[in-house]
C-alpha cells in the first residue's frame, strides 16, 4: 500500500431528499490497499457505495477520484477510472464467461463493440487474474455463484480501474469460496496497485484481511482506521453491541451473552480446555475457582466431578447433556 490517494471525500453527506443517512465524511482510498465497508444493517454502507460511484448524487460534499469529481465525469471516463460489482444477481442470458468478462472493455471501444488485440489480452488477463480460466468458456448461468462472483471481479479488472467498489461481494457465497474471493481481493489490490473498497457483514474475514476499515455505525458517524486500532478503541463493540450479543475483544469476534447461574471449575490445557469453556458458558456456567462442580479437561476423556460423584465422557455433548441435568 503507497501513500497515494486514488479517491477521496470532502465534506461528503449522503441519503435522500428528506433524509440524511451519514454526514461529515472525510475519508480517502489509496493504491493498492484493501478497505472493508463495515456497519449494521441500515447503517448506510450501500447509499455511500452508490455515492461514491457517482450513481447517486450526494446531499452535500462531493467525492474527487484521481483529483476530479466523480459527479462531473463523463460516463466513459468514469468507468474507466472506477468499476462496480453489485449485489444483485444478473441474467446475463446466454453469455458465456468469456463474453460477460468482454464487457468490461465497453467503455475503451467504439459503437461498433469491436474489439482489439490489446482488449483481447487485458480480458485474458483478468480472466487468469481471478483463476478463472477453466470456467470462462462455459455458459455463465451453469455457474455456481462462487464462479460468477469471480466473473464478475474479472469483468470490473477488466476496466482497468484505478478504484474498484463492491457491495457485498460474499453475500450469496459458502464459507469457502468467502475467504477464497477476500483473498483473492486481498492479492489483486496488492499486485495490480489498484484501491478495492468493498462492503461486508463478514466481520472476522474483514478483522483479518483489510487494511484499513470504514466503520460506520448508525449513529452516522464513520469512523475509520486499522481493524486492530477500532477493535482496542471500543468502537467495534459500540457499533454492533445490541441486546444479547457481545464482541469480544480477546477472540476478535461475536458471542451470545447468556446469564450465568451456576459456576463450575475447568482445569485442563490447550484448545480442549478453550472449547470446554465456550461449551459451558453457553449453557450458562460461569468459571469460579471455589465452585463444587469440577471438570478435568485429558487428552480423550471430560471428568467429571460433582459432590461424592465421580463421571468420565469422551464427548463435549455428553458432558454439556450431564451438566444440564444437575
Amino acid at each position: 500500500m503507497s501513500s497515494k490517494v486514488i479517491l477521496k471525500t470532502h465534506q461528503l453527506a449522503i441519503g435522500y431528499p428528506k433524509f440524511t443517512v451519514a454526514a461529515d465524511i472525510d475519508v480517502a482510498l489509496y493504491e493498492g490497499e484493501l478497505v472493508c465497508l463495515i456497519g449494521p444493517n441500515g447503517a448506510g454502507k450501500s447509499t455511500l457505495l452508490r455515492t461514491i460511484a457517482g450513481i447517486q448524487t450526494p446531499i452535500t460534499g462531493h467525492t474527487t477520484l484521481l483529483g476530479d469529481d466523480v459527479h462531473k465525469l463523463e460516463a466513459r471516463e468514469l468507468a474507466r477510472r472506477l468499476s462496480i460489482v453489485l449485489t444483485d444477481r444478473i441474467d446475463v442470458g446466454l453469455l458465456s464467461g468469456y463474453a460477460l468478462v468482454a464487457l468490461g472493455r465497453h467503455p475503451y471501444t467504439d459503437w461498433t463493440g469491436q474489439l482489439s488485440k490489446q482488449d483481447e489480452a487485458i480480458i485474458r488477463w483478468a480472466v487468469e487474474a481471478v483463476g478463472a480460466e477453466e470456467i470462462a468458456p462455459r455458459n455463465v448461468n451453469e455457474l455456481s455463484d462462487g464462479e460468477r462472483q469471480k466473473l464478475m471481479i474479472a469483468r470490473a479488472l477488466a476496466q482497468e480501474p484505478a478504484v474498484m467498489l463492491l457491495d457485498e461481494p460474499t453475500a450469496y457465497l459458502d464459507l469457502p469460496r468467502r475467504v477464497e474471493i477476500m483473498l483473492l481481493l486481498r492479492d489483486l489490490a496488492r499486485k495490480t496497485s489498484r484501491a478495492i473498497l468493498l462492503s461486508t457483514h463478514d466481520l472476522d474475514l474483514a478483522l483479518r484481511n483489510a487494511d484499513r476499515i470504514w466503520l460506520m455505525p448508525k449513529d452516522g458517524v464513520l469512523q475509520v482506521g486499522a481493524p486492530e486500532d477500532l477493535v482496542l478503541s471500543g468502537a467495534f463493540e459500540s457499533a454492533f453491541s445490541s441486546e444479547g450479543v457481545l464482541f469480544d475483544r480477546r477472540a476478535g469476534s461475536f458471542r451470545t451473552q447468556v446469564e450465568a447461574t451456576k459456576t463450575i471449575v475447568v482445569e485442563g490445557e490447550g484448545v480442549r480446555k478453550i472449547w470446554t469453556i465456550r461449551a459451558l458458558e453457553r449453557i450458562g456456567y460461569a468459571l469460579d475457582d471455589k465452585a463444587l462442580c469440577r471438570v478435568i479437561v485429558t487428552e480423550s476423556t471430560w471428568i467429571l466431578h460433582h459432590g461424592d460423584s465421580s463421571s468420565n465422557y469422551d464427548a463435549l455433548h455428553r458432558l454439556v447433556m450431564a451438566l444440564s441435568e444437575i
